[in-house]
Formats: C-alpha cells, structure tokens, sequence
C-alpha cells in the first residue's frame, strides 16, 4: 500500500533546525502505515487493549507523564500510542516515526523498577520526537531519491521503504550519535517528572549485574556499549542537577502481574 506523502515540505526540525524533506505530517502518515503493518502481522502478538485495560492505564499514564514534562517537541502532532507486545522471551523496545511505541512484557517483567520502564519509554519517545526514522531515511537515501518520491514520481520505492520499516523495527539500529541523543534526551524527560532522572541506565546496570552484559537487545544495543551508555546517562544527570532518587512507585508490581 503506498503512501500519500507531501510536496515540497523541507523544513527545519523543531529540536535542532536540521533541514528535513520528511515533513511532520510525512512522519505521521509513515507511521500509519507501519503501524498497520504490524498489526497484521502475525510475528507480532499484540496484547489487546480490551480486558487488558489495568495493564494499559498503567502504561499509558507513565507515558502520559513523560509526554507532558514539556521537554518532548512533538507532544501534540504525533499520536503517541503505546501497544504492549506478548512475548516474555524478548527484551525489546521500539518507536515507529510519528509516536507509536512497542514494548515487550518479556522486558517489563524484567526491569525491577519503575524507573526503569520509564527511562526505557522515555529513550523511545526520544527516538519518534527526534525524527531519527526520517534522518536516517534522508541518510540512506540521499536527497535526490527522497525528493523524487515526496514529488510523486517513485512511489515503488515509498511502498519498498515502508515494507522495510515495518520488518525491520523490532530489531531497528540507530547510530552512536542518535542512541546517545535519546539517552540523554530520557534524562531530560524524566527529570520533569516523579521517576528518577537516570532511570534509563538500570537496564544496563541490571544487564551488567547478571552477566548478560555481552547480550544487550537490539533496541539499546551496540552504540554506544552498556558501560560507556551508563556513564553518559550520569554525566547528564550530573549536568542538570536532577532527582535520581527512585520514585518507590507501589503499583509497578501490580501492573507486572497484570501482564499475561
């Protein structure tokens, strides 16, 4: 299924005034389609929202509260939908362009901490709210391709893309430059809210403390490695000063047992 992009759109990213041919609503309709696409797709054994409805609340008003620290430049133009992905034996995460984020139960059952979650979905907002789908398209791509279908004239190329994009989320890499940019940007998110700031590197520390160090998922994986990620995490707490105490939340277990 193709996909109706706009024409002639380049602007600048509001979160660093980079020129970009995906334009907002480009990223939102992309992540339509992919969104679509996974639903479809039997590999992905979405867990329903109806009679899962304790589970979802939960979620979604952890997300709710990263969205509305004032800090994510795209609050009110992506949709911002979180789907829980049944699979206890993956510790995975993922975000599609325009806000549709995935997480695995097999990665909520093993982070111990709220925060942890928390600073799992905040890397995950990162990544949509930074257009980093889009700059790595534009990237891969190059202009002249990409301009070519913005005008209409390859949409075969769009329908390959976004078969792509919808195979490839669940194990999606991003460069070093990008991961450290949604890490420090979940520190950032977090501090505006009751989660500690730094929530992000427990999943690494965790990792660590149970020797699976080498075995990082692909969501978080590679770039930098866990060590190095911990530490940057740190550093920008330290910069801003932030609370890293942990928020003690008392209905994470509950949520847990929720899960199927």
């Amino acid at each position: 299924m193709a996909i109706a992009m706009s024409i002639g759109i380049a602007g600048c990213d509001k979160n660093d005034n980079t020129v970009l041919l995906f334009s907002v609503n480009d990223d939102i309709a992309l992540g339509k389609q992919v969104r679509d696409e996974i639903a479809s797709d039997p590999t992905y054994k979405l867990l329903p929202r109806t009679g899962n409805e304790a589970a979802y609340s939960y979620l979604d008003a952890m997300v709710n509260e990263i969205l509305n620290s004032g800090e994510v430049a795209y609050r009110d133009e992506f949709e911002w939908d979180v789907t829980i992905v049944e699979d206890d034996a993956v510790l995975n995460a993922f975000a599609t362009p325009g806000g549709y984020i995935y997480v695995y139960t097999g990665l909520i059952k093993y982070l111990q901490e709220a925060d942890a979650l928390a600073g799992v979905l905040g890397h995950e907002v990162a990544h949509s709210d930074l257009r980093h789908t889009s700059r790595n398209l534009q990237k891969q791509y190059g202009v002249s391709v990409l301009l070519s279908i913005l005008l209409g004239e390859n949409s075969s190329q769009l329908e390959q893309i976004a078969g792509q994009l919808a195979g490839n989320l669940a194990g999606l890499q991003f460069s070093r430059a990008y991961e450290t940019e949604s890490d420090e940007r979940s520190v950032e998110y977090l501090a505006q809210t009751e989660y500690a700031c730094d929530g992000a590197k427990i999943f690494f520390q965790e990792l660590e403390n149970s020797g699976q160090g080498g075995t990082t998922p692909e969501f978080l994986s590679t770039h930098p490695n866990p060590v190095n990620r911990i530490e940057n995490i740190e550093e920008k707490a330290d910069e801003l000063g932030c609370d890293t105490s942990l928020s003690m939340d008392s209905g994470y277990v509950a949520f847990q047992n929720a899960l199927p």
